[in-house]
C-alpha cells in the first residue's frame, strides 16, 4: 500500500472513531434525557399522591389522637367530679384512660392482617366513622361503666387505623420518602396535643348548658364521623386498583411499590410470612423501644396539663402552656425525620432522640425549684418521645420484606408498645402529686433503655447487611428483589440501618 493510501485509510479510521464517539455521546445524552424525564414523572406522581393521601391521613390522625387524648383535658374540666364520683385516688380515671389501650392492643394484629383483604379506603373510612361515634358517645356517659364502654369501643376502631396507615403508605412511597411522610403523619399527634390544648382553653371559658368536659368530647368527636365518610370516597385504593391514577401513573406506582422488594402483593396473605414475623427477634426488640416511647407518650397525653399545673399555674393557663411543647415537638420530629431520610439511617437517630427525652425526665426529677428549667424539660420529653415513635414507624415500614410480614410485624411491635401506654396511664396517681417522682422515673428509665436497644438493633442490621454483601455481593439498590418466599431473609434484601 502506498503512503497516500495509508494516509487515506488512517483518516477514514479516525473519522469512524469520531463517528462512534459522537454516537456514544448522543446515546448517553438520550439516556440522560430519558432518566431525567422518568425522574420528573416520578416527582409529579409523588406530588399527586401527596395531595390526596397526606391531607386525609394526617387529618384523620389529628382527630384520632384528639379523641384518644382529650381525657387529659377533660380531667381538668370536672369529669372525675361529674362521672366518677369525685375519684379521690385517681384510680378510676386511670382505668378509664387505660381500657382504651387494652382493646387497642388486642385488636391491632388481627385488624391489620385482615385489612389486606379489603379496599384500603373502605376499611379506613369505616373504622374512622366507628371511633368518631365512640368518642362522641363519651359526652353521654354518666358513670364509670359508660366511660369504660365508650373507651373500649374507641380502642377497637382505632386499632384498625393506627398500624394500617404505615402499611398503606408503604404501598405508595419508597424507603427514601417514607421517613418524612411518617413524620408529617405522626407529627399531627403533636399538633393534636397543641390543638387540643387550645380547644380545651376555649371550652374552659364556655358557658354552655352542659358540662365543659361533655362539650369537649362533642366538639372533638363528631367531626371524625364526617371525615370517615369523606375517606370512603376520596382516599386512593391500592396502586393497582385506584382510579385516582392514569394508566401510566399506575404502572409507575406499581414499579415504585416493587422497587427493592417484590413479594406478596394484592389481597392475599402468606401464612409462612405471618409465622416469620412472630419468630423475628428484631420485631420484639423494636417493641421494647416502642414500649418505652409509648409509656412516655401516654403519660404526656393524659397528664401533661396536670404536670404543668404543678409548676404553680392555674388549670386554664396549664391547658394553654401545653401548646408550645407540642408545636416544637412537631418541628423537631420533621427535621430529624428529613435528615434520617437523606442519610438512610434510623437507629442512631432513634437512640439520640430517646436520650433527649430521657434528659427531660432527669431535669424534672432533679430540678425542683426552677420553673423555667422544668418547663424546658417538658419540651425535651415531648420532642424526644414523639420523634422516637415517628422514626421507628418509618424504620420498620420497609425492613420487613413483604406485605404480609409488614401487616403482621407492624401491629406486633405496636401492640407491645401499647402495653407501655397502659403503664403510662397508671403511673401518675393523684396520691403521688405534686412531684410524681415514680411516674417520671419510670418514663426516664424506659427511654434510656430504648436508646440502648436502638443502638443494638442498628448494629445488628449493619452486621447482617455486611454479611450478605460478602456472600452475595452488593445488589443494585433500585433492583427488584424477590421476597415472595423468604421476605426480608432474601439474599439480595438489605435493611435500612
Amino acid at each position: 500500500m502506498s503512503p497516500t493510501e495509508e494516509k487515506i485509510m488512517a483518516h477514514a479510521g479516525a473519522l469512524e472513531e469520531v463517528g462512534k464517539s459522537e454516537v456514544a455521546e448522543i446515546e448517553e445524552a438520550q439516556g440522560d434525557a430519558a432518566a431525567a424525564e422518568k425522574l420528573l414523572e416520578e416527582k409529579r406522581l409523588v406530588r399527586k399522591l401527596d395531595v390526596r393521601i397526606m391531607p386525609i391521613a394526617c387529618i384523620l390522625y389529628l382527630f384520632a389522637y384528639l379523641d384518644r387524648s382529650n381525657l387529659g383535658n377533660a380531667r381538668l374540666q370536672g369529669l372525675p367530679q361529674d362521672a366518677l364520683g369525685g375519684d379521690p385516688t385517681g384510680n378510676l380515671y386511670g382505668w378509664v384512660n387505660s381500657v382504651f389501650f387494652i382493646s387497642y392492643i388486642l385488636c391491632q394484629i388481627p385488624a391489620t392482617v385482615i385489612s389486606k383483604l379489603f379496599p384500603p379506603r373502605t376499611w379506613i373510612g369505616c373504622f374512622a366513622i366507628g371511633w368518631g361515634v365512640c368518642s362522641t358517645l363519651c359526652a353521654a356517659a354518666f358513670d364509670f361503666a359508660g366511660l369504660v364502654c365508650a373507651r373500649l369501643g374507641l380502642g377497637v376502631f382505632e386499632a384498625g387505623f393506627g398500624p394500617g396507615i404505615p402499611l398503606y403508605m408503604s404501598l405508595f412511597y419508597t424507603k427514601e420518602e417514607m421517613g418524612l411522610r411518617m413524620a408529617y403523619w405522626f407529627g399531627f399527634a403533636a399538633v393534636a396535643g397543641a390543638f387540643g390544648g387550645l380547644i380545651a382553653f376555649g371550652v374552659q371559658h364556655a358557658h354552655a348548658a352542659i358540662a365543659n368536659w361533655r362539650l369537649l368530647f362533642l366538639i372533638e368527636g363528631s367531626p371524625t364521623i364526617l371525615l370517615g365518610i369523606a375517606t370512603l370516597f376520596l382516599l386512593p385504593n391500592r396502586p393497582e386498583e385506584t382510579s385516582y391514577l392514569t394508566e401510566d401513573e399506575r404502572a409507575l406506582a406499581i414499579q415504585r411499590m416493587n422497587r427493592g422488594t417484590s413479594g406478596d402483593t394484592g389481597r392475599v396473605l402468606k401464612k409462612k410470612h405471618i409465622l416469620a414475623a412472630f419468630l423475628d427477634w428484631r420485631i420484639y426488640a423494636v417493641g421494647v423501644i416502642y414500649f418505652g416511647a409509648n409509656c412516655a407518650l401516654a403519660s404526656i397525653s393524659a397528664f401533661l396539663p396536670t404536670i404543668i399545673a404543678t409548676f404553680g399555674y392555674t388549670d386554664a393557663v396549664a391547658q394553654l402552656l401545653t401548646v408550645p411543647p407540642y408545636a416544637v415537638a412537631a418541628v423537631f420530629l420533621c427535621l430529624n425525620s428529613y435528615v434520617s431520610d437523606r442519610l438512610q439511617s434510623r437507629g442512631v437517630f432513634v437512640a439520640y432522640v430517646s436520650a433527649v427525652g430521657g434528659l427531660g425526665y432527669i431535669l424534672l426529677l432533679t430540678v425542683m425549684g426552677n420553673t423555667h428549667v422544668r418547663y424546658f424539660a417538658v419540651f425535651c420529653i415531648t420532642s424526644g418521645t414523639y420523634t422516637v415513635i415517628g422514626i421507628v414507624i418509618a424504620w420498620f415500614s420497609h425492613n420487613l420484606g413483604s406485605e404480609t410480614k409488614r401487616a403482621t410485624g407492624i401491629p406486633m411491635y405496636m401492640a407491645i408498645g401499647q402495653c407501655g401506654s397502659i403503664l403510662g396511664s397508671k403511673i401518675y396517681p393523684t396520691t403521688d402529686g405534686p412531684h410524681y417522682i415514680k411516674g417520671l422515673a419510670v418514663c426516664c428509665a424506659l427511654l434510656i433503655l430504648s436508646s440502648l436497644v436502638a443502638l443494638v438493633l442498628s448494629i445488628s442490621y449493619r452486621l447482617e447487611n455486611s454479611r450478605r454483601d460478602k456472600l452475595y455481593g452488593r445488589p443494585d439498590p433500585d433492583a427488584t428483589v424477590d421476597t415472595s418466599e423468604l421476605a426480608d431473609a432474601a439474599p439480595n434484601f438489605r435493611y435500612v440501618v
